[in-house]
């Protein structure tokens, strides 16, 4: 925090560096306003990084009749996609379907095709096939799966790096001009003399911040904050929030090809089970209602949540797995909107993924988010600054729809279809410019920076030119821009978030990253004593 004086003036405090607080920052920004997010953590350290890294309208809300919270996330999926073509991709599912009298829990043929059909044709799609009907016989996707499955749905979505989406919304928020701040709690707010003032508790110690809007985006923390740390009367809280934990595993690669697949289960849910870095199958998400205290620690899978992914997994492929054979899990918890009204909404699985924005002008303008999902974190992002804007005599309209987030302007400024159709190609260009690095390391640097790779390299025209490796894949070159340019302080900062190589390192490597990353803040610390 030494890069802010100890009184700050912004017009909007963003509270929150999940998905929706980067995606506020930065639409607010680029329209103009002075922006300072903080986040008590890393930036998507907890929900933000803890989804099914899916992009996709939500096939299983139309049963729920929510079909405006769909025909919303298609239209985001496409804008999406277009925009951050680095770090997302098209994906195709899987949907087995075998005769009823060998799965419980599975919905008619005639329901999956009317679904479908409605999933295709809720919003415009540009460049996504359609969905069509598979021959599991004939097809490579049914060798993975029990042979009693003998036909398939298959339709599109897509795929995200939901921790990357956030660094890269909180990147493009501070080059429009916001100012950043992690690790740093708003310990309290009150309204004074028509503004909101705000005490931040950060490693620089405590700063004053008066902000002419507060906006709070603490996600699972929302209701919580209102009430500890915003000061405003039981009455004029807004909460409704119900908190689900969402879990999933890791195991190692259950099928060869590409796509995902969507497996029915008896109790009527549904579980995905996605191709992951190569190596691994990504299962999950649970649904279990949240109960006791919200920490800021890590969240822990249950074994009982265990058991019922590896038997999702086991009623489905043709290998069988177990609890041994998990190499990695997390969980999360989403912040829900609860009284939505939604088909089957008493259970945490039919709780609405749709958002409500809160607001309060009694005073100083106060907006809280509530609920919501990665997918349509654009959509309600422009929402909220729009109520923004009006309130603080900025009507600027929104202009996120027609921007590339950092690094995905592959084929021009603009966002276009071609950056998603032709990425790879995009890609072999880079193989040729770059030809002395290692073809998989180009690969992942690519997926992960964009156009950004240049910068990163800017001073670098042999191995020799990317320092140390510090651990197996990782170099100072890439480990000194994801300090400097991403806000990384720790291992598990880049070898989770920025990065998913600590899925691929042995036991100690974060050790060995701490102990450069200390060593990196040493030098500079005795730079600044010397410069002085």
């Amino acid at each position: 925090m030494s890069d802010i004086p100890k009184r700050f003036d912004c017009d909007v405090l963003v509270v929150g560096g999940g998905i929706n607080g980067a995606g506020i920052a930065r639409d607010a920004s680029g329209r103009g306003l002075r922006v300072l997010l903080c986040e008590q953590d890393d930036l998507a350290s907890h929900t933000s990084s803890a989804s099914s890294k899916l992009i996709h309208g939500g096939l299983r809300y139309l049963e729920q009749y929510q079909f405006g919270l769909v025909r919303k996330a298609l239209a985001e999926r496409e804008i999406l996609l277009r925009s951050a073509p680095h770090i997302t991709r098209p994906l195709r599912f899987v949907m087995p379907y075998a005769p009823a009298e060998r799965t419980r829990g599975q919905r008619p043929a005639w329901m999956l095709r009317a679904g479908l059909f409605l999933y295709d044709h809720l919003a415009r799609r540009d460049f996504l096939p359609g969905s069509s009907a598979l021959d599991l016989g004939a097809d490579p996707a049914g060798a993975a799966l029990q042979p009693h499955f003998t036909r398939a749905f298959a339709y599109s979505d897509a795929w995200v790096d939901d921790a990357r989406l956030v660094v890269l919304a909180a990147l493009d928020a501070r080059e429009r001009g916001a100012t950043v701040l992690t690790r740093t709690r708003c310990a309290g707010a009150r309204r004074e003399d028509g503004r909101w003032s705000a005490r931040l508790a950060g490693p620089g110690g405590e700063r004053l911040v008066h902000a002419r809007c507060l906006v709070n985006a603490a996600g699972p923390w929302a209701a919580r904050f209102l009430g500890e740390s915003s000061a405003l009367p039981p009455e004029r809280r807004h909460g409704g929030l119900r908190l689900v934990k969402g879990s999933h595993i890791v195991l190692p690669r259950l099928f060869e090809h590409a796509r995902a697949y969507i497996l029915q289960q008896p109790d009527g849910r549904i579980v995905f089970a996605l191709p992951f870095e190569g190596a691994f199958t990504l299962v999950g998400t649970t649904d279990v209602e949240f109960v006791g205290e919200l920490g800021r620690n890590r969240l822990a899978i249950d074994p009982a949540e265990t058991a019922y992914l590896i038997d999702a997994v086991n009623r489905c492929f043709a290998r069988r797995v177990g609890p041994d054979d998990v190499v990695w899990s997390y969980a999360g918890v989403r912040p829900l909107i609860g009284d939505d009204g939604a088909a089957d909404a008493s259970s945490a699985s039919g709780a609405s993924r749709d958002y409500r924005l809160a607001t309060d002008s009694v005073g100083a303008p106060l907006l809280s988010v509530f609920g919501g999902k990665v997918t349509t974190f654009r959509k309600l992002a422009e929402d909220a600054v729009d109520w923004i804007a009006s309130k603080l005599g900025r009507p600027v309209a929104g202009w996120t729809a027609q921007a590339c987030l950092p690094g995905g302007d592959v084929y021009g400024k603009a966002p276009s279809a071609r950056a998603v159709l032709e990425f790879d190609a995009w890609l072999k260009t880079r193989q040729h410019q770059y030809a002395w690095l290692p073809p998989g390391l180009l690969a992942r640097w690519a997926h992960a920076y964009g156009t950004r790779l240049g910068a990163m390299l800017a001073h670098c025209r042999a191995p020799a030119d990317l320092g140390e490796e510090i651990v197996p894949g990782l170099f100072e070159v890439e480990a000194d821009y994801l300090v400097r340019q991403e806000w990384a302080l720790e291992a598990e900062d880049i070898l989770w978030r920025r990065s998913k190589l600590g899925l691929h390192l042995a036991p100690g490597a974060a050790l060995r990253l701490d102990a450069w990353l200390a060593a990196r803040r040493a030098g500079q610390r005795r730079g600044s004593v010397a410069a002085s």
